[in-house]
């Protein structure tokens, strides 16, 4: 498997984007949804990187600058082809690996607090994310967990 930056231009994410906004949609009210578009995506202040096997996309996930010091997980995704053979991890560490290298001393993300994010929040949880706040601009919202990271912490 292999990452790369991408300029979400293919055709594969952007298909891989939709039907992740279509279960974020299904899953949250309206105005719990968080997750990003394709231009969304295509601002300066956020890097994007897939992981495939050979031809076929496996997942995505982005890094969000907050502030030099701050970074935000975005757009966490796995191809439904690819689901449990690791390829959340391996894209999770590339991004925690990066913030190191930008010298970033937290990340944090906001996800759903509905029983389909589980995986996700024991994924972060192995990772040293913990609970804390709504951070940038989020408010509170009983549809959204925001967990975060201090640098150093494995």
């Amino acid at each position: 498997m292999t990452i790369r930056m991408d300029d979400l231009h293919g055709p594969e994410i952007a298909q891989l984007l939709q039907a992740h906004l279509a279960d974020m949609r299904a899953i949250s009210p309206p105005e719990s949804v968080h997750a990003l578009d394709l231009d969304g995506l295509r601002q300066p202040e956020i890097t994007f990187w897939t992981l495939w096997e050979q031809d076929h996309l496996a997942g995505c996930v982005a890094l969000k600058e907050l502030t030099p010091q701050h970074g935000e997980l975005k757009s966490m995704r796995t191809a439904a082809a690819f689901r449990r053979r690791g390829v959340a991890t391996k894209l999770l560490q590339h991004v925690l690996d990066e913030a190191q290298r930008r010298g970033y001393q937290r990340v944090s993300l906001e996800t759903g607090t509905q029983p389909f994010f589980t995986p996700a929040h024991q994924l972060y949880s192995r990772f040293g994310f913990a609970p804390c706040g709504p951070f940038g601009s989020y408010q509170e919202d009983p549809n959204s967990i925001f967990m975060t990271r201090l640098s150093g912490v494995r």
